[in-house]
């Protein structure tokens, strides 16, 4: 197993608050990682930490093999950051704020225009390259964004809730950008967002809650674990309904016209169906999510 960040017993106070309670994880080379948390769990400090912004209290970061403290220089070339604001110039032209970056990184002549040729080409905004930052669409500002992140063809790029404010088709298309950039460089993507269906298409999930880990694993892991499939019937004759379920132990919520039955396994509605079938006009089996699984772990929305 190749690891490109590795951290080992991370703690951050601020004063009396322990923002960051002695975390240990890793993330794997290549794998699309998702790092969720509420309003207040110290995401936002663990992120600031492993991108060289904030100083831990204590523990052990590794980044492609440097170690956070010691050679923080070499982090930050290893990295490509994509904030939830928008911070490029409004007044410059894409290829300039993408040139500015480059400079930042002692890039000069030939090598600093391939760059900036490279990461337009890979985030797909050579169409508007030479137009002011300020003019673009939501999506084509996240891509522009996305493209300055990459300038320094780096190995890790921190996503943080990169397709906030946008709407579900421009999001569906930063999205492709995102994965067909992964698949084609082998990109590590640490990804943070208040959106579950974009954490269920990562290849590991982590929740954080109160500074400490609450949940790893797979979404499948997790929504097998935390979250519950559901049986939605539709009555026929709702008294009868209640009554037959009630025969059987289960009880029924009326939602909307219909009884929601929690499901402890998917197949157990097989043997549901065939007692009440005479009750019912129709139904339809609903998967667990993201979000149940979320508000399984941490007890809230993701949101809030």
């Amino acid at each position: 197993m190749d690891k490109i960040i590795e951290v080992t017993g991370l703690t951050k106070a601020y004063g009396n608050v322990q923002a960051v309670r002695g975390l240990d994880f890793y993330v794997e080379r290549g794998k699309l990682f998702a790092f969720l948390g509420p309003n207040g769990a110290g995401k936002s400090t663990t992120i600031d930490i492993l991108c060289t912004i904030l100083a831990p209290d204590g523990g052990e970061v590794r980044v492609d093999g440097h170690r956070l403290g010691k050679e923080d220089a070499a982090i930050r070339n290893t990295i490509g950051v994509v904030f939830q604001d928008h911070l490029l110039d409004p007044l410059l032209t894409v290829e300039e704020n993408i040139r500015t970056r480059a400079g930042l990184y002692g890039m000069g002549g030939h090598q600093l225009q391939q760059a900036v040729q490279n990461a337009a080409q890979i985030a797909d905004v050579t169409e508007f390259l030479r137009r002011p930052y300020g003019k673009l669409s939501g999506g084509q500002k996240r891509r522009a964004d996305i493209a300055r992140a990459l300038v320094n063809t780096p190995q890790v790029l921190f996503l943080d809730e990169p397709t906030t404010g946008l709407d579900p088709q421009t999001r569906k298309g930063v999205w492709e950008s995102i994965r067909a950039l992964q698949r084609d460089t082998g990109l590590t993507v640490f990804l943070t967002t208040h959106y579950m269906e974009e954490a269920a298409e990562a290849d590991y999930v982590i929740v954080i809650d109160h500074g400490e880990i609450a949940a790893r694993g797979t979404p499948t892991a997790l929504k097998a674990e935390y979250a519950s499939d559901q049986l939605r019937l539709a009555p026929s004759d709702e008294p009868a309904l209640l009554a037959a379920l009630a025969a059987q132990g289960l009880s029924g919520t009326c939602v909307a016209g219909a009884v929601v039955v929690k499901l402890a396994a998917t197949m157990d509605a097989l043997a549901i169906l065939q007692h009440v079938q005479d009750y019912i006009k129709g139904f339809e089996v609903l998967n667990g999510t993201m979000d149940d699984a979320f508000i399984g772990i941490t007890g809230r929305e993701i949101r809030e």
